[in-house]
């Protein structure tokens, strides 16, 4: 499990300062990419390998509405490996007081670029698993 902190600055915002959903799929895109990050796809080894995480699904549920200058903690982890899918989840809270703005599913799927095949995850990333 990773986790990323957030500011919500104005381009993450509404004209009223609530937070955009776009803005929360963005905090969730990082944090996915931190994640992998962690386990030893960083995105220059991305560019070497060919190897590139694909998003095929997301899922997101809005809980709570966050504003302009909340702090944000976004948790991510997987939390299953198929054969050929990653299962990730994401919770965004406010840091002040702990409330849960929003949770989120992604299917990923690890494809060799330009080909396009389905790679498998490494077997060692099962033990990221909580």
């Amino acid at each position: 499990m990773i986790f990323t902190e957030e500011e919500v600055i104005f381009y993450d915002t509404d004209s009223g300062g609530v937070i955009s959903n776009i803005a929360y799929l963005r905090y969730v895109e990082k944090a996915r990419c931190r994640l992998f990050g962690s386990l030893g796809m960083e995105l220059t080894s991305m560019t070497e390998s060919g190897v590139y995480p694909t998003v095929v699904r997301t899922e997101i549920d809005y809980k709570q509405g966050g504003r302009l200058g909340d702090r944000l903690k976004v948790e991510a982890e997987i939390d299953s490996i198929e054969k050929l899918r990653i299962v990730c989840k994401f919770r965004i809270t406010r840091e002040v007081d702990q409330t849960i703005l929003s949770e989120a599913v992604q299917t990923i799927v690890l494809l060799k670029l330009p080909e396009g095949k389905p790679v498998r995850p490494p077997n060692e990333w099962n033990k990221s698993i909580q």
